[in-house]
């Protein structure tokens, strides 16, 4: 049931922890883990407009620093014995991650959530809870 699972990561304490429960369902039959950081189009976007940065520049910075963070939990994992696959798209985040469920055929997602209730998330929802209600996969999620 846990064989292959999409762990979306943004890279918070949160979801740090949240590696320690992937190590767990190891036990329960998890063979592989779906590394996925999603660089949010929407921030990337924000950013070029309102700093003097080149938008490919902006891209390859965030690109490079998700890579670097992504070889560190990957390494974790990899040395409690999982194969992991690392991947790194640009877009809407609630969007790649249910793509990316799609592609990779996953049996779970494991993913964090924040808990946060700013003005966007009341108006349009956490990633988290659009992933759960769009998901056609099974969801555990890690809070606080």
């Amino acid at each position: 049931m846990f064989a292959k699972i999409l762990f979306p990561t943004d890279f918070s304490e949160l979801s740090e922890k949240a590696l320690s429960y992937i190590v767990k369902l190891k036990d329960a039959g998890t063979e592989e883990v779906i590394l996925l950081h999603v660089i949010d189009t929407g921030n990337l976007d924000a950013l070029i407009r309102y700093s003097p940065l080149n938008l490919m520049d902006a891209r390859n910075e965030a690109r490079d620093k998700a890579m670097q963070k992504m070889a560190t939990f990957a390494d974790f994992l990899q040395k409690k014995g999982l194969k992991v696959k690392i991947r790194i798209e640009e877009g809407t985040p609630f969007d790649i991650i249910l793509k990316v469920e799609n592609e990779e055929r996953v049996s779970n997602i494991v993913m964090s959530s924040h808990g946060m209730s700013n003005i966007k998330e009341m108006l349009l929802g956490s990633v988290s809870e659009q992933v759960i209600r769009n998901s056609k996969t099974p969801i555990i999620i890690i809070k606080r």
